[in-house]
């Protein structure tokens, strides 16, 4: 049995779950989220609790039992926490601001990079140097944070560009024998 797929999942109160066959609807204070769960895959609301079980212990029900079961529990998170991102800025002349819904970066090319709030994100920026994104669904979450991350990635000579807060990026040395 799968560790992760037997455990029951905690609705807290706040939190509205339909489960209408393969369909889930999870509606709470941060916003709404749906998901198709597989076919072969069951999912039950008992009380507060919404336990994933599934038909037998072939390789593919194994392995999306688990799954299953998280992506579940993540959409009951972030309806009631929400998912976060930090994003640091670091070099000469880089920095970044808030324009209405979009998000401009000074990146060290000839023009600014604006890349606008989607639905479902929430963009702020508290520093110059630092990107908070956040909102309910990890994945749309994960993925904006690595798209902006993609305008400029950490270089490992000098260090510049956009990480993410607490990454550590391997510095390699410059040319050898310079300064002669």
């Amino acid at each position: 049995m799968s560790r992760i797929g037997r455990k029951p999942i905690d609705v807290p109160s706040g939190v509205d779950v339909k489960i209408d066959g393969q369909h889930i609807t999870v509606k709470g204070p941060k916003g709404t989220l749906e998901r198709d769960i597989h076919k072969d895959i069951t999912a039950t609301l008992d009380g507060a609790v919404i336990n994933v079980t599934r038909p037998s212990d072939i390789k593919e029900h194994r392995a999306l039992h688990g799954l299953t079961r998280t992506l579940i529990n993540n959409m009951v998170i972030g309806v009631s926490e929400g998912f976060s991102k930090e994003l640091e800025i670091q070099g000469v002349g880089y920095r970044c601001q808030k324009q209405g819904k979009d998000l401009v970066m000074n990146l060290g090319y000839s023009h600014q990079v604006i890349m606008p709030e989607i639905e479902g994100i929430k963009i702020d920026v508290p520093a110059p140097n630092k990107i908070v994104i956040s909102g309910p669904d990890k994945q749309l979450v994960g993925q904006f944070a690595a798209k902006v991350r993609e305008k400029r990635p950490p270089e490992p000579y000098k260090g510049k560009g956009i990480r993410y807060v607490g990454e550590y990026v391997q510095r390699k040395e410059g040319k050898a024998g310079k300064g002669k």
